[in-house]
Formats: structure tokens, sequence, C-alpha cells
């Protein structure tokens, strides 16, 4: 399959940059595989598709506030700094982003806050953005942390051009989010209300987690055309024994298995035996799924409507059918659906 494949026309004003008043009520598009249908509801109808003993699998991931500016010595000029992952706890060293890049080198000090309350060193280069900075600090941990998080803003993606407002903090995180470690939320979990949870759960449907801590790969362009040559990042997943024992027992029981996001997608086919028995992992996938795969896991699937050329739609047209989903794509575009982090879902079942 190649890139150009994924090319349609997205005007610039249907990615949202702001989410919808409530969770569970932007629009819905939902996708049948068996007749080709396409219909148009409430995200909050999504519990009419499923029964009894059917269970969705969401990523309870948290994002945490990693995007921070800067001061550079000497020269005050301002730096984005995009924290990606800590890399030792006690030593206070972390694996950023730098932007603009080109004048930050080792052995520069940046500073942080108003009164330069933080200061960090750059103790290494990994890649032409890529720092390592070590933060220089004496106190406790969870002062450190505290400080840091409190300097730090919510890290919108670069598709919502406007500045971040109070209500992003809450917004750009599921209801569920438990373990800290996402630079991204897991956008199509965004979509669920605590009513909507306690609807479902008064219908007997199963709710099951597993954790992937998105990181940036996930905006990453693809630059090659042909995509058997495309590496993904690679993104730390935990699947725990009780959501294994979960979804086995419903596939076993012919129950339908949903999943919540290209992340929880990811996470499941990554830890399937030969014979599609979800199994327990604690480590890191760099899974690429695009058409034409045959998934061993779940049988309908959630999703924002995703960017042109973006992995993310290549897995939803992997899961959908390459035909179908670019026909619901062009179908969403001439409805005026909201494309994005902040946008529309689309349902395949």
């Amino acid at each position: 399959m190649k890139l150009s494949k994924f090319r349609y026309k997205l005007p610039p004003e249907l990615i949202a940059q702001h989410p919808s008043a409530n969770r569970d009520e932007c629009r819905l598009m939902v996708v049948d595989r068996k007749t080709g249908t396409i219909e148009h509801k409430v995200f909050k109808d999504v519990i009419d598709y499923f029964d009894e003993k059917d269970v969705f699998v969401f990523n309870d991931t948290k994002v945490f506030p990693a995007r921070l500016y800067g001061n550079k010595e000497k020269t005050g000029a301002e730096i984005e700094v995009f924290l990606l992952r800590e890399l030792n706890r006690d030593l206070r060293i972390w694996d950023v982003l730098v932007d603009p890049a080109r004048k930050i080198r080792i052995g520069n000090k940046l500073y942080f806050g108003e009164d330069d309350s933080l200061v960090a060193e750059v103790v290494d280069n990994t890649t032409s953005r890529g720092r390592t900075l070590r933060f220089l600090f004496d106190g406790e941990y969870d002062e450190f942390k505290k400080l840091l998080y409190g300097l730090g803003e919510t890290p919108l993606p670069r598709t919502i051009t406007r500045k971040v407002e109070p209500e992003d903090e809450e917004r750009y995180q599921t209801i569920f989010a438990r373990y800290e470690g996402a630079v991204a939320a897991p956008t199509a979990g965004l979509h669920f209300s605590r009513e909507l949870m306690k609807r479902m759960e008064i219908k007997g449907i199963d709710f099951a987690y597993i954790t992937l801590h998105v990181g940036l790969g996930n905006f990453r362009e693809v630059d090659v055309e042909d995509l058997t040559k495309h590496k993904m990042d690679s993104e730390q997943i935990i699947v725990g024994g009780d959501t294994v024992k979960i979804v086995n027992d419903a596939k076993d029981e012919r129950h339908k298995i949903c999943a919540v996001g290209t992340t929880v997608v990811r996470t499941l086919e990554s830890c399937v035996t030969t014979k599609g028995r979800l199994t327990e992992y604690d480590g890191w996938t760099n899974k690429f799924i695009f058409p034409p795969y045959d998934f061993s896991v779940p049988d309908a699937f959630i999703s924002n409507f995703h960017l042109p050329y973006s992995t993310l739609l290549m897995m939803v047209a992997a899961f959908g059918g390459y035909d179908l989903v670019m026909k619901a794509y062009d179908l969403a575009v001439k409805e005026k659906y909201r494309f994005g982090t902040y946008g529309d879902a689309m349902l395949i079942i």
C-alpha cells in the first residue's frame, strides 16, 4: 500500500479547535463493514450498537503537562521544551525536544519560571531536535515534580493553533486516566462521559483497560511512499492479567470486543498469540498497522477523524476496509464533521 493512497482534501476549518460542549455529544459516524452502510448519530448513541457482556477496552494513560517555555542563559532567547519521558528519577534527567534547536548545545543552561525557579543543563544531543536535560534541583522529588508540572502546560497538538486555555487541562484528559506518562491524549477516549459509562454499566457492558503511553511518534509524518519501509517510534505498553481474562473470556463466549482508539488497537494486536489469544505484557511496541491487515482481537473500533497521510488513518482503513473508510472520510468532509484531536468520532462495526 502506498502513502499517496491516504490523501484526501481536508479544509483547514474542519480541524476542531475546541472540544464539543459535552464529551458524549459530538457527532458519531457509524460505518458497518458487512452492509457498507453509513449512519449519522450522536456519540452517546454508541451504546445502542452493543449488548450485555460485550467489552469496551480503554487506554488509561494520563497526559502530563509536557510543554514548557524557558530562556537560554546569556541571550535570554525563548526556547520551547517538550518533555518526552523521565530517564532517571534520582538525577532528574529527562528526554526532551527543544525548539528552536539550532543553538541549544551540550553545556547550555535553560531557565524556567518568572523568577528562574528551575534550571536545566543540556547533557546530551539525541536527534536534531532531541536533547537530554538534567534539571538542577536540590529538594525532594515530589517538590521537583510539582514545580516542573506547575511550569508546564497541556501539550495540545500543533493542529490546534490557539493558545492553551484552562478547560484544556480537564478536556484533554479521559475521565478514566490513571497512569501518568502520555504526551498526547488517546483521543477516542475523550468522548466518554461519566453518565455514558454509567449507562453502559447498567446495560451490562464490561470494561477493560490497557496502558499505552502515547508518544510524539503519533504525529510523526510518514516520509516514504512504500509503507513497508516506514518505522514507527516505540511506545510503552502494559496489558495486565485482569484485562487478558476479560477479553479472552468474552472472545470465547462470542461477545464483541470494542477497541476505543488506535492506541488500544495497537496494544491488543501487539500482545496476541498465534491462536488469537490476548496475553499479558509489559514492554514496548512499534507495531505499524496498515492495509491489508488481519485483526485478531477487536470486532469494533472507535476512532476520531484523522488527518491525511497519518498512520492513524492507515490503521482505521486497515480495520474498516480501505474503500469504505475513504468513502466515509469523503462524506465526513461533505457533512462538515470535525476532524482531529477535539473532533467527532467514527464507530466501525
